[in-house]
């Protein structure tokens, strides 16, 4: 099921309703998984400055680098924006900076005068120096903080977009299948990752792949007690090896991780894995919509708790559409002093790691919220995996 004209107009409205509930006279798209959500452009041109200004009753104007602009409409859906260049005398210098360049296009398209114009200004390729450059440009701009407008309108997925996201799943639990059956002691982790990257881009049957936000997270031996840990040019041992990993399908994500055990596991190692599986399932079995996810998370804390386990960490975040270099959508969390109620469409990773002093499991699944439960998106076995 494609993203149709239907589905880009109601995007619209909606991030337009919610810069009205907001007072804003203007919003400032610049993360760009916004900008894909908003009008369909996707390319790997982030690194320079681009930006879209969302007003309430003109087409959006996506401004970026001229090269980059010239091919936009090789995947901008027609008529969700107008799209336009600045010189290529504007990137990487010190004197002058490419929001000049796009502050004087919007004052060109009339957008010159004294407004409330929100910015993302948590996203990731909105620096400094263009955020100083767009004030000094524009003053007569007022800058709001926008507080992840856009992706707050990204939590509850179409039907269309619950579509992709199960298509991304396959593609996840494809890539998982492929590590647990390749990964094995001697195995250099660089061909371990290799292989990954190839099922990733590859993906499977007739739903194809695309790259990860992230790179793939694979944590060893000693490591495992440590997240967000990347290979290494060494080779597995008869050891515990966990994989944090992501099927991609059209920019949308469905992240999914495993431990691995490449030796009989040790005692604790089988307890805890015994714990994480089964506060995973409870989660599982009892979110609802209309249940906070203060709730959600209740339900994993007890578990943990009488287990005799702590995990200060979230359990979870809202996921969707993803850009590097993070797959997750910066506004749902999974944990108890988000009261935030769930609702058909939403996505979550919930990730139910576990990391000790000694020793750390990772099991998590990719979900989204029914009508009457959840539906798991992803698959694989729900339990420390034994290779050996």
């Amino acid at each position: 099921m494609a993203i149709n004209a239907a589905e880009y107009s109601r995007r619209l409205a909606a991030t337009r309703a919610r810069m009205g509930d907001a007072e804003l006279d203007a919003l400032l798209v610049v993360d760009p998984a916004n900008i894909h959500y908003l009008c369909g452009y996707n390319a790997w041109s982030f690194y320079t400055p681009q930006a879209m200004l969302v007003t309430p009753d003109q087409q959006p104007l996506l401004v970026m680098r001229a090269m980059d602009a010239q091919g936009a409409h090789r995947t901008v859906f027609p008529d969700t924006a107008e799209v336009d260049g600045y010189a290529e005398s504007y990137v990487h210098r010190v004197d002058r900076h490419p929001f000049d360049a796009i502050a004087e296009r919007f004052r060109e398209a009339g957008h010159g005068r004294r407004m409330r114009v929100g910015v993302e200004g948590d996203a990731h390729f909105f620096a400094v120096r263009g955020y100083l450059a767009l004030a000094k440009a524009l003053p007569e701009w007022e800058l709001i903080e926008s507080h992840e407008l856009v992706n707050w309108v990204r939590v509850v997925k179409s039907d269309a977009e619950i579509e992709l996201m199960r298509a991304a799943g396959r593609v996840s639990s494809h890539v998982m299948a492929t590590a647990v059956d390749a990964i094995e002691a001697g195995l250099p982790q660089p061909e371990l990752m290799a292989t990954i990257q190839s099922a990733q881009a590859l993906g499977t049957g007739d739903t194809a792949g695309d790259y990860p936000a992230i790179v793939p997270l694979m944590m060893a031996g000693d490591a495992v007690d440590t997240p967000h840990l990347t290979y290494s040019n060494t080779r597995f041992n008869e050891e515990a090896v966990s994989l944090e990993l992501v099927g991609v399908h059209k920019r949308y994500h469905a992240p999914l991780a495993r431990t691995v055990s490449l030796s009989p596991p040790s005692q604790e190692l089988e307890r805890l894995a015994e714990v994480t599986a089964e506060g995973l399932n409870l989660v599982i079995d009892g979110m609802r919509p209309g249940m906070s996810v203060a709730d959600a998370h209740g339900l994993w804390q007890r578990h943990i708790s009488a287990a005799g386990f702590e995990k200060d960490s979230r359990l979870g975040y809202s996921i969707g559409l993803g850009y590097p270099p993070d797959w997750g959508e910066r506004t749902v969390s999974i944990r108890g002093d988000d009261h935030t109620v769930l609702e058909p469409g939403m996505c979550f990773h919930l990730i139910a790691g576990m990391w000790l002093s000694s020793t750390g499991c990772e099991i998590s699944e990719s979900v989204t919220v029914t009508a009457s439960g959840v539906e798991v998106l992803t698959d694989a076995p729900r339990e420390l995996i034994v290779k050996g």
